[in-house]
């Protein structure tokens, strides 16, 4: 196993954070449809959870990727989707470009708050008119001297409506499909910013996701991350991470229902007998740990993968399109083994079942996840 006893001290650790300091306030960030992630995240910085992978001098750990892993895995097992999304944006999927390819001055302006938790970051690629399809992007940034002017407007953002500043990819030249696009640092206290509409879903419901608009919102040309043009290469990338991310967390969180699933079995009795001898119900639940088991040490091997530097693409590919698959699957039988109280507001099931069906359709939906695939020759 590629985990050391550092790995499971640290493992430890989260878990005990995500139990005591994350679960008891579940249920109030549901009905409050919000979480305080600029308090949360300091929390987390002070244990050391944000920038696992990052240089120490920007508020990084040093640490190897299975940190990342173990951290990703651990806050599946949160009662409820939206905080480990959340943190994914912010630690994962939103700054990775800015550390990799930042200037100093932006790294200090903005990717050391980020990882101290005294700010908030998001990632601004979706469009109303461009979701998977990135090259229909239609966002622009105008050169006007020292500075872009920014209009135009971004879909579905996660953390969209806290967020300090937004890791934005738009247009930065007339060059047509995937050509001529930049990853621009826009702090959301800027003129011309505004969250436009506070998105409400079907799951989520803790996790705020905005339509944003951009009306001439001008922001300096120093704060392009990168080569000005190689942002849809950049945003690819982080594309990777997103989706190993999610791969990671969606093993736990299966599990976890799967566990909470068997010891109801083993406490409600129809017919006589608990549920769980029912022999349909036994091997249903045996498939599909087995299912899980899989997708748990493909992640590991999509894993090792990337700390040999190799291109994990694929790996991260595969295990996505497998996680949004599964995770329906699993979601749907916990329910359905719950019967009517699974249908209830208040039982663990239904939640579960709204949040994991974005695995599916986040970060790439299902179909994309075959469309690349397909692209690399199946």
């Amino acid at each position: 196993m590629p985990f050391t006893q550092d790995h499971d001290d640290f493992r430890r650790v989260v878990r005990e954070f995500v139990e005591k300091e994350i679960n008891p306030h579940v249920e109030d960030w549901e009905r409050n449809r919000e979480m305080p992630l600029h308090d949360v995240f300091e929390q987390m910085a002070g244990l050391g959870f944000l920038g696992l992978e990052y240089d120490e001098e920007w508020g990084g750990q040093g640490a190897d990727h299975f940190f990342t892993v173990v951290l990703s895995e651990e806050f599946g097992r949160a009662d409820h989707g939206s905080i480990g999304m959340a943190l994914g944006v912010h630690a994962d999927m939103a700054t990775p470009s800015l550390h990799n390819f930042g200037t100093t001055e932006l790294k200090e302006q903005y990717l050391l708050p980020a990882m101290k938790g005294k700010m908030v970051a998001a990632i601004a690629v979706t469009e109303p008119d461009a979701g998977s399809d990135v090259a229909g992007l239609r966002t622009r940034a105008v050169r006007d001297g020292d500075e872009w002017v920014i209009t135009g407007s971004k879909m579905y953002i996660t953390n969209g409506v806290k967020a300090d500043w937004l890791c934005l990819l738009a247009r930065t030249s007339d060059e047509g499909g995937y050509g001529g696009m930049s990853q621009i640092v826009v702090p959301t206290a800027s003129e011309g910013f505004e969250v436009s509409q506070k998105l409400e879903k079907i799951g989520m419901h803790a996790s705020d996701t905005a339509f944003l608009t951009f009306d001439e919102v001008r922001v300096p040309a120093n704060n392009t991350i990168g080569e000005v043009g190689r942002g849809f290469q950049q945003q690819m990338a982080q594309f990777v991470k997103e989706r190993m991310w999610a791969n990671y967390s969606s093993v736990t969180g299966m599990d976890r229902a799967l566990q909470r699933t068997r010891e109801y079995l083993g406490q409600r009795e129809v017919f006589g007998k608990p549920l769980i001898l029912n022999d349909h119900v036994a091997y249903k639940l045996a498939e599909l740990s087995a299912e899980v088991d899989l997708l748990r040490h493909y992640n590991y091997t999509c894993a090792e993968a990337y700390v040999r530097g190799d291109d994990t693409t694929r790996f991260a590919t595969i295990a996505k399109f497998k996680a949004g698959r599964l995770s329906r699957e699993v979601a749907d039988w916990c329910l359905q083994f719950h019967g009517g109280a699974g249908y209830m507001d208040e039982t663990w099931t239904s939640r579960f079942w709204r949040d994991t069906r974005l695995t599916a359709i986040g970060g790439g939906a299902d179909e994309v996840m075959l469309n690349v695939l397909s692209r690399m020759g199946g």
